[in-house]
């Protein structure tokens, strides 16, 4: 697919969402698809544009520190979590469930508005965050993400085994969650969010399960208690990111389950609880963790 065709494309479906916003605090929502038909030399993706995002430090956030190895943008970035004096797995050590009821903890990955594909490394003692590498080259995303995103430790997508309804696996990973607040929070970040929704994205044939959480401490948090209270412009934004972000790698379209809807916070809790219980099994080796460090293997 050309860049022209995409750029029209999401113009098209931007002109669409534009009539359904009815004030502007939602608009930028779904520009996110912009990011996908720009340039990567565009300047609204400079560095400079980047760094005007106010950034939520993360030094040490819920008894958890934080501390870097190696550059950044290179394969020797690392960013470890420990508690007192030890290093500890923000995958395996950070509870799920947060202080409040009915809210969880996440790890941020990814600040919005950045490029950088960070994430847990799942095989690598401790899992500390890196860059992701695909055929020997740090990924970046074509364009910023515009929500802060990350993943709810102590779960995990089994790829051992198949959705009932979906007929596909999991991807092997723990669940995604995409926080869409006001502000933008550090990469190790130890969040409380409240979920909101799920939507089942299909990537290359695997279930990858997509969170949509507000941050409690959030302006919006009150606001905010299932789908429903979400504006249309922020979920289809999301959905659409995720739908073409690969494609300017002449990757093919991401797919949704479900007839592309997003699911409510009960189904969203139930996803993450079916995730845990995985990830139980997982870490007590009722499961073969293969390549995965799980702090037991």
């Amino acid at each position: 697919m050309t860049a022209n065709l995409l750029c029209r494309q999401i113009s098209s479906f931007l002109l669409k969402q534009s009539t359904k916003t009815t004030t502007m605090k939602f608009t930028a929502a779904p520009l996110a698809l912009l990011a996908l038909a720009a340039p990567i030399t565009t300047s609204a993706w400079s560095t400079a544009a980047v760094r005007s995002v106010r950034a939520v430090p993360a030094t040490i956030l819920h008894g958890y520190s934080t501390a870097t190895t190696g550059e950044s943008a290179t394969e020797s970035f690392r960013l470890s979590f420990t508690e007192g004096d030890d290093t500890i797995s923000p995958w395996h050590d950070i509870p799920l469930k947060g202080n409040a009821d009915g809210t969880y903890n996440a790890v941020i990955e990814i600040p919005k508005m950045t490029k950088a594909k960070m994430e847990v490394a799942t095989k690598e003692p401790n899992n500390p965050i890196a860059q992701d590498m695909k055929k020997g080259k740090l990924r970046d995303y074509h364009g910023p993400i515009f929500w802060n995103y990350g993943c709810l430790p102590q779960t995990w997508e089994n790829p051992n085994e198949e959705h009932p309804e979906l007929k596909c696996f999991g991807d092997d990973d723990p669940i995604d969650v995409v926080e869409i607040g006001s502000k933008a929070i550090a990469m190790g970040s130890v969040t409380e969010v409240k979920p909101l929704g799920v939507i089942a994205m299909i990537d290359d044939g695997e279930l990858d399960w997509k969170v949509i959480a507000i941050a409690t401490d959030d302006e919006l948090a009150k606001e905010y208690n299932d789908i429903d209270d979400v504006p249309d412009a922020v979920k289809d934004g999301i959905r659409e990111w995720f739908r073409w972000y690969k494609t300017p790698d002449d990757k093919p379209l991401n797919g949704f389950g479900f007839d592309e809807k997003w699911l409510d916070a009960k189904n969203a809790n139930e996803v993450i609880e079916e995730t845990h219980d995985a990830w139980k099994k997982l870490r007590s080796g009722e499961i073969e963790a293969g390549k995965l460090w799980t702090g037991k293997n």
